[in-house]
């Protein structure tokens, strides 16, 4: 993505975490079908879904990376089905990292 894109995500994701209504997101560029927006990371960039949370209003909120190249995008699909891209970038690595003893402040 270009930055001017990358501007325009990370501006998207501030309306949407700020409780935009759906009728304002509709009128994004940067959203689609959701269909529509998961092939495109796919044949485009190659990436995949990697993980998923639910979110405010039923957001659900996934990240699509390639390990190949390192790319990854975040996305958030509000509940009827339209998919924002929120941000993207490079270098993604999946870690697994173990959770801290229980009573350590980590």
């Amino acid at each position: 993505m270009t930055e001017k894109n990358i501007k325009l995500a990370m501006l998207s994701a501030g309306l949407l975490l700020g409780a935009a209504s759906i009728a304002e997101a509709q009128n994004l560029r940067h959203c689609a079908p959701r269909n529509e927006v998961v092939d495109r990371l796919a044949a485009k960039y190659g990436e995949t879904r990697q993980s998923m949370g639910l979110g405010a209003n039923n957001a659900v909120m996934e990240v699509f990376a390639s390990p190949d190249s390192g790319s990854w995008t975040i996305t958030v699909t509000m509940a009827n089905g339209l998919t924002c891209l929120v941000a993207s970038g490079q270098a993604f690595e999946e870690l697994a990292e173990a959770l801290p003893p229980k009573g350590d402040d980590a």
